[in-house]
């Protein structure tokens, strides 16, 4: 009976430990390059931002996930209500932190949204056009503004 609760113990001992170690923690990336893409099911129009380099973003240490990346694609849907009067806008963010990766992916999302395909085809010599309006916003239109992730301790 004895050994039993010493090993209980144990095994709940290990796995607190376990669980600790295990979780991640945010930590700064002093450059990430992101671009965003907005579009709605109530019309054709398809919006895509430059790609921009945005100083002190927050990942998550273990998953190399942007934290808070929901903020910045709301940074866009609020600009697109604001600014171009187009409420209702389904905004994502793509990003990473080598800009030739996130450039190769830009350009796959804007040849889907111009011809309508995944690949280009290179046998296939009739230039095929996608019905989408494809409009490009400007870093001088839009920038996207760092978020702070971090914990804010009271003195």
């Amino acid at each position: 009976m004895k050994q039993l609760r010493y090993l209980t113990m144990a095994v709940l001992l290990s796995v607190s430990a376990f669980a600790t170690v295990a979780t991640a923690k945010n930590v700064v990336v002093p450059k990430m390059y992101m671009f965003g893409f907005a579009a709605s099911f109530n019309d054709s129009i398809v919006h895509f931002t430059e790609i921009q380099a945005v100083d002190s973003v927050w990942i998550d240490s273990k998953t190399k996930f942007m934290a808070g990346r929901e903020n910045y694609s709301y940074q866009l849907r609020d600009y697109l209500a604001d600014k171009a009067q187009m409420p209702h806008r389904t905004c994502v963010v793509f990003y990473n932190q080598d800009r030739q990766k996130l450039e190769k992916e830009y350009l796959k999302m804007k040849r889907i949204y111009t011809t309508g395909r995944k690949k280009e085809k290179k046998k296939d010599k009739n230039t095929r056009k996608s019905n989408n309006d494809l409009r490009i916003l400007s870093s001088s239109d839009f920038l996207f503004h760092t978020i702070n992730m971090g914990v804010e301790t009271e003195d």
